[in-house]
């Protein structure tokens, strides 16, 4: 309710007309009654809403629903740990003005920290800790095509024509989170078939949402599951069938291990045990398939 709340109170362009979709994923709390009280009593004074109940846990069953049930415009997908910018609407409307034939948009994902985090969390230099426990993507202050060889962004901010949509198909129901695993890649697959069918994507930081932050997120071992799925996943797009495991792989993980136990900084020692987490993640990737 608070992502609905930022959408209806960023500033409407007087050419805009948003609808809000939103995709119920096995939800066994109220959910939808509070969906129903913003249809009966919010409706009318703000966006109109819709939403469909997808009961097969996973995030990209849900997505696939909402790809079935958009129709015509531009579908922006919006995270529903995330709120909207005040000019969230007007960014997509300029970037979209100024590149009329452009199908394919992305915009910056910022962390809405609260001041109340751990030091540990805004750690710089060659030990910090990656990956973050809060999405973080901000490709900078102009606009630029992006292509494969750039750091591509989540599914978390993306603007896509629903023509271009229906045309690249549904997400891989193989990749993605199912309730609370950490497991990714779902996004990261979509954005590179759309570039590899010939997609230009264009990158605006007009267009900016702010990620919730989940003081849970901020444990060590939620970092160390998140660094291994989210590395197991990265591996599964880039090679979906099984295929043995690289012996580079199985050195990082001795280096990793000697570094673990001969680390005094716990700083060091952090940083190794989640490099290790993701390079076990890389192994079991390697050993896995998506398709």
């Amino acid at each position: 309710m608070r992502a609905i709340a930022s959408i209806n109170a960023s500033i409407r362009p007087r050419d805009c007309k948003p609808s809000i979709m939103v995709v119920a994923n096995a939800c066994s709390d109220d959910t939808m009654a509070q969906l129903d009280d913003y249809i009966e009593h919010h409706a009318e004074d703000g966006i109109p809403l819709v939403y469909f109940e997808e009961p097969q846990a996973g995030k990209s069953f849900a997505l696939n629903l909402a790809l079935r049930k958009v129709e015509d415009g531009f579908a922006c997908f919006i995270d529903d740990d995330h709120r909207v910018d005040t000019n969230f609407l007007v960014g997509i409307n300029k970037t979209l003005a100024s590149h009329p034939d452009c199908s394919f948009f992305c915009g910056r994902i910022i962390p809405d920290w609260t001041g109340d985090e751990a030091p540990w969390v805004h750690e710089a230099g060659k030990y910090r800790i990656f990956p973050l426990p809060v999405p973080h993507y901000d490709p900078g202050h102009q606009s630029r095509t992006l292509t494969l060889d750039d750091d591509l962004p989540g599914g978390g901010d993306l603007i896509i024509k629903t023509d271009l949509l229906h045309r690249i198909g549904d997400f891989s129901i193989n990749l993605g989170p199912s309730g609370h695993n950490l497991m990714g890649g779902e996004d990261s697959d979509y954005v590179k078939r759309l570039l590899n069918s010939g997609t230009t994507l264009i990158y605006s930081p007009d267009i900016t949402q702010y990620h919730y932050v989940d003081p849970k997120r901020l444990t060590f071992r939620f970092l160390i599951t998140l660094s291994f799925q989210r590395s197991r996943a990265i591996t599964l797009v880039h090679n979906p069938q099984r295929v043995p495991v690289p012996r580079y792989i199985w050195r990082k993980l001795f280096n990793y291990s000697a570094n673990i136990l001969f680390s005094l900084s716990l700083q060091k020692k952090r940083f190794y045990l989640m490099r290790f987490a993701a390079t076990l993640g890389e192994a079991v990737g390697f050993m896995s398939s998506s398709n």
